[in-house]
């Protein structure tokens, strides 16, 4: 891993393989390893650029956050890696930051790439502080009295191999408890102005299964249908973690539109 400072936060970065660039953004509380099963399919032909966001992995867990912030730590990474314009793929939170980042920096975007996640409108209703930080405080409670749905929320047809593999590596993925409460308030403070949204112009992605726990697959559909000209994938009976779920499809789906893209910009 590489690191760079922004602001005093010490944000921890990598970078692998040549060819189109690919900026990934993970979501709330996973580290940028989670990144795993994609690295393994397409790090031979892109120029995969990472980062963990504060509160994971090896970067710093500031008590307190914004997605503003951590768009902006996108930004800097990027910077860091000196590429000009990337395809900025993010899931779940980090499609978040991700359609922030398009927003802010569309320059810098060649096309968005966004995962099991929703545009989140003010007329969403927001918990209240307290319970969020008193739920991920009870986790482990909370996990010994859960009833698991949806093969614990992968998708009724994710491979129970991958399931347990991804199990796995996440046991072993680090987090700050503090850095990820201060995310899930970060994500229950923001919100974005749907009028940006419908003006945005930037070839979109939008991936979602249709069991998804997390964010609503109806979330993910209304966000497709906000963003002109984007297209969606539906994933049938998978969940949240679609690229766990379904897997070489989730990659076949990406790789295409990426290639459409790139083709699009060479002969403009």
């Amino acid at each position: 891993m590489r690191f760079l400072d922004r602001g005093g936060v010490r944000l921890a970065w990598d970078e692998s393989g040549a060819g189109v660039p690919i900026l990934l953004i993970m979501g709330h509380r996973y580290s940028s390893g989670m990144w795993y099963p994609l690295r393994e399919a397409m790090g031979d032909r892109y120029h995969l650029i990472s980062f963990d966001n504060r509160g994971t992995g090896q970067s710093d867990a500031p008590a307190r956050t914004s997605v503003g912030e951590m768009t902006a730590d996108a930004l800097a990474v990027l910077d860091a890696a000196g590429i000009e314009t990337a395809h900025v793929y993010g899931v779940s939170m980090g499609g978040g930051i991700a359609l922030e980042f398009g927003l802010r920096h569309p320059e810098r975007v060649r096309s968005l790439i966004l995962g099991c996640t929703m545009a989140k409108t003010p007329d969403v209703k927001r918990r209240p502080d307290w319970l969020i930080k008193l739920v991920y405080r009870s986790l482990p409670v909370l996990k010994l009295l859960a009833k698991p749905k949806f093969k614990n929320g992968y998708g009724d047809a994710a491979p129970d191999d991958a399931i347990a593999r991804d199990m796995a590596v996440l046991d072993k993925d680090p987090y700050v408890l503090n850095g990820v409460i201060a995310q899930a308030l970060a994500i229950s403070h923001y919100s974005v102005d749907p009028a940006e949204v419908r003006a945005l112009k930037l070839p979109t992605l939008v991936l979602h299964g249709t069991q998804d726990l997390a964010v609503p697959y109806e979330a993910g559909k209304a966000l497709a249908e906000m963003i002109p000209g984007a297209r969606l994938v539906t994933f049938p009976d998978i969940g949240h973690n679609y690229f766990i779920g379904a897997g070489e499809r989730a990659t076949a789906e990406v790789e295409a539109f990426i290639a459409e893209v790139e083709a699009t910009r060479a002969g403009a």
